[in-house]
């Protein structure tokens, strides 16, 4: 199907990865993890041809179509997105392109009885053949379908390409992709561009997309709902899981905590071997004992604890200054550009200590509503900070405002007043800056990296109000964490606009949903607000599918069986932990054999008990 095998790439004498292998099965949906620079997008690259390994083979099946959608776009045109989406499946568009064009002939020919214009009826009846093959009767529906479904309106459809930005072409470019139905779908962060809405459509397509699905995303909840297999690239190593991400973390904590106890274990033995060498070495009756304990030490392999990237200190923001009961105070609030009235009527109040999520369709007016806020735009009504209200603003094109040539540490220290300014290195460590990091110039560093010195340089200052406008953007997983923990430890108050639901749950207490012009005030947290409200429709279908199960004693029966064989892989887990644990304690090389073949079966019969409940919740 699709394998790679012993692959190594090398940049600038520096090994990105070190002989890798591993294989794509059908139906797998897979999740690529690791930190930002991990080589995450270089695998999609080497899958699609765009790269060569420096060594080792990617063998793919001649029959295996492979489509993919990168981070970044090089694309102009002026055509209209509806035909710029059609003309992605080329096989049925030069279809349709030669049934029009023999359509159009035969209107206007009258030589019924020749020899070329029965040839013409022929070809005409082949060409309907093929199209009905592929599903070529369906294609402007799909293609609506598709187009919609990321966010799209009816009457957009007819405008041209070049009209729309880069992020709404990203959404284009996707579409085109999906409906050429590729064999393997690779995808690079295929949700930075899109709002809560769209995500979750996307989910549900991707979920029930018959193909095989590549996919790098730093939106947890996303690969959590698509995604039956986890492959984390760490430091030129691979490890792969048959699990979503979020059961990735537990097992390879469990895997890290077995490798330290086991790494702890071993160092014991080694003190105690090493001690006991030491004191016959100089005896003559015993130097044949201590040479042979020294050629075991000489033998042996250290065991290596992989790093998760977890062990890091935590950030705690400077105190603000106390505000008044009353943040802010919005009454009448208007905004218009010419004749489009972005929102009107707007009347909002914050209180002290309140965490808000705005959230919305992307062109809804959110980023809008922020610059309205912070006043970098003109408004109408009336907008009045409480007292004593400091406010911090994190605009989307924040990281692009730092100096481009102080370093990471100047940064940081111009901010920094009092006591913080003893901890400038502690706490960008916090922020993943540690040892030369500090010292490097802005102008190096990359996206994300920018992201996260602009949020730490923001956290640092006395600010007792903080409006966020997309501050995951470029943030790997460990960074949003890092954030995530900043925030939810944030004694002032905080408006963030975000797409990111996993980031959004569980920080903030109430919603700001602007639509149709208009910001509507939900008390409930993200998760519940979303499961309302855009969970509404998949609710109804689910009771539709619930009526139509005819048998009770099935659903239960599933039930039992899907908790049997939950049982039974935690079980399995238990018992690779045991066994893995054992290998890492012996020296005796018929124990490991013997060991490794019962590893061998565990995780065989593991991976039948996963696609098995795998089955049972498709």
């Amino acid at each position: 199907m699709l394998n790679l095998t012993n692959i190594t790439v090398s940049f600038g004498g520096r090994d990105l990865y070190k002989d890798i292998s591993f294989q794509i099965n059908p139906k797998d949906k897979i999740g690529i993890a690791g930190k930002n620079g991990a080589g995450k997008s270089t695998m999609l690259k080497l899958i699609v041809g765009e790269l060569i390994p420096t060594s080792g083979l990617v063998n793919i099946s001649k029959s295996l179509t492979i489509g993919y959608l990168p981070q970044e776009l090089n694309v102009s045109s002026k055509t209209p997105i509806l035909e710029e989406v059609l003309a992605a499946n080329k096989q049925v568009f030069k279809i349709n392109k030669r049934l029009e064009a023999i359509n159009k002939e035969l209107t206007v020919r009258e030589d019924y009885e020749s020899d070329a214009y029965m040839e013409l009826l022929n070809e005409l009846s082949d060409l309907n053949e093929e199209l009905l093959h592929h599903d070529g009767d369906n294609q402007l529906k799909e293609a609506e379908l598709l187009l919609k479904g990321l966010g799209f309106e009816q009457h957009e459809l007819q405008l041209p390409y070049s009209s729309f930005s880069g992020g709404w072409k990203m959404r284009v470019e996707l579409s085109k992709l999906l409906i050429q139905k590729p064999g393997v779908v690779l995808l690079d962060e295929p949700t930075n561009h899109l709002d809560i809405e769209s995500i979750q459509w996307l989910e549900k397509y991707l979920k029930q997309y018959a193909g095989i699905i590549l996919l790098i995303s730093h939106d947890r909840k996303f690969l959590d709902n698509i995604t039956n297999r986890t492959i984390e690239l760490s430091n030129g190593k691979l490890y792969d899981y048959k699990c979503n991400y979020s059961k990735y973390l537990v097992l390879r904590e469990e895997e890290i905590i077995t490798q330290l106890a086991a790494k702890k274990n071993q160092d014991k033995m080694v003190k105690h071997t090493q001690e006991l060498i030491n004191k016959f070495r100089a005896k003559k009756n015993k130097a044949a004992f201590a040479q042979s304990l020294i050629k075991k030490l000489d033998k042996l392999d250290d065991i290596e604890v992989d790093q998760m990237e977890k062990d890091r200190i935590k950030f705690q923001f400077p105190e603000p200054s106390h505000s008044g009961k009353e943040t802010i105070n919005i009454k009448g609030l208007k905004k218009q550009y010419d004749d489009k009235v972005v929102f009107r009527d707007v009347d909002l109040s914050i209180t002290r200590g309140e965490k808000i999520a705005l959230i919305g369709k992307n062109g809804m007016g959110k980023s809008t509503l922020i610059k309205t806020i912070v006043k970098d735009v003109d408004f109408d009504g009336s907008i009045q900070l409480g007292h004593h209200v400091m406010l911090g603003y994190f605009a989307q094109d924040e990281a692009h405002k730092l100096n481009p040539n102080k370093t990471v540490f100047e940064t940081i220290d111009d901010v920094a007043v009092g006591e913080i300014r003893k901890r400038v290195r502690q706490i960008l460590g916090s922020f993943l800056f540690s040892g030369e990091d500090s010292d490097k110039k802005v102008q190096v560093l990359s996206g994300g990296e920018k992201t996260r010195l602009s949020l730490c340089k923001l956290l640092l200052q006395p600010n007792n109000f903080l409006i966020l406008d997309e501050p995951t953007n470029h943030l790997d997983m460990v960074s949003k964490e890092i954030l995530k923990e900043a925030l939810a430890s944030y004694s002032g108050t905080l408006l963030i606009v975000s797409h990111d639901r996993d980031f959004l749950d569980g920080l903030t207490d109430r919603v700001y949903f602007i639509k149709d012009k208009d910001v509507k005030v939900y008390y409930e947290p993200v998760s519940q607000f979303i499961e309302s409200y855009y969970g509404a429709a998949a609710a109804i279908e689910q009771k539709q599918v619930v009526k139509k199960q005819p048998k009770k004693a099935n659903n239960k029966k599933s039930q039992n069986k899907q908790k049997s064989l939950e049982r039974k892989i935690t079980q399995l887990e238990e018992k690779q932990a045991d066994l893995e644990f054992q290998m890492y304690q012996t020296n005796d090389q018929e124990k490991i054999i013997e060991l490794q073949k019962q590893l061998k079966n565990v995780k065989t019969e593991m991976d039948a008990s996963f696609e098995a409940l795998m089955s049972l919740s498709d």
